[in-house]
Parts: structure tokens; sequence; C-alpha cells
């Protein structure tokens, strides 16, 4: 089990780094339609940051800072995302995931950024998940 350390220096270190690189897991996932990476890479790096909060300031701050119901309405909302998204081309009259049918200015790149937001969101929620049940035995 993780216990919590009392080293300023460790603790400064996670706090200070901790935002650049949900950031970079952001930067990620938003790019990754048309760059390296994409929504899986860029949740796994979210993820990764509230492992590294939980190294400086043990498992319930991350407890605290996402709650059980957050992640669960998070990986909902991440699939409803990515279905959604098909399921709008299947009734535009295409398939599924045929974003070219979709009614927006450059809809390919639209469709394929949700795509990836979505997969992004239930990656990161569902990596914490697990980490969550990991580091408890409740």
């Amino acid at each position: 089990m993780i216990t919590r350390q009392e080293s300023v220096i460790v603790r400064t270190t996670c706090r200070l780094l901790a935002p650049f690189i949900q950031v970079f897991g952001l930067y990620v996932i938003v790019h990754g339609h048309s760059s390296p990476g994409g929504g899986f890479q860029g949740g796994v790096i979210l993820a990764s940051s509230f492992v590294l909060l939980a190294i400086g300031f043990g498992p319930g701050e991350v407890q605290r800072r996402i709650p059980r119901p957050a992640l669960l309405a998070c990986t909902c909302a991440g699939v409803l995302l990515y279905a959604g998204i098909g399921v709008a081309c299947v009734l535009l009259g295409a398939n599924f995931l045929d974003y070219g049918a979709l009614p927006l200015r450059d809809a390919r790149s639209l469709g394929m950024l949700g795509i990836e937001i979505g997969v992004g969101i239930t990656v990161a929620a569902a990596m914490v998940s697990i980490f969550h049940d990991l580091i408890t035995f409740e």
C-alpha cells in the first residue's frame, strides 16, 4: 500500500509537475487526430499525473480530488461521446464513425477530435479507477 512520505522536496516536485503532465496529456488527446498520440495515450498520461499526486500526498488526496462517482460519470460520458458520434453518423445515412456525414465544417477532423476526446476521458477515468482499486482494499 502506498503511504504518504513527509518530504518537502517530493511533495513540492509532485505539486509542480502534475499540472504540466495534465496539460501535456490534454495536448496529446487534442492533437491525436493529426499527429502521433491520441485518446488512449493522452488518457494514460492524464491518469499518471494522479498517480504522481498519490506518491507525493498519499492515496487519500487522489480519492479526495476525484471521488468514485465522478470517475464513473467520466467513464460513462466518454463512452457516450464515442458512441454518440458513431450513432449520429448512422442516423445521417452513413456507416458507423463515417465522419464525412456529419453536418459540420471540417466534419472529418472534428469527428475524429470528438472520438479522441471520448477515448481520452474514458481511459483516464478507467486508469484512475483501477489505481483506486489497487490502493484500497475496501
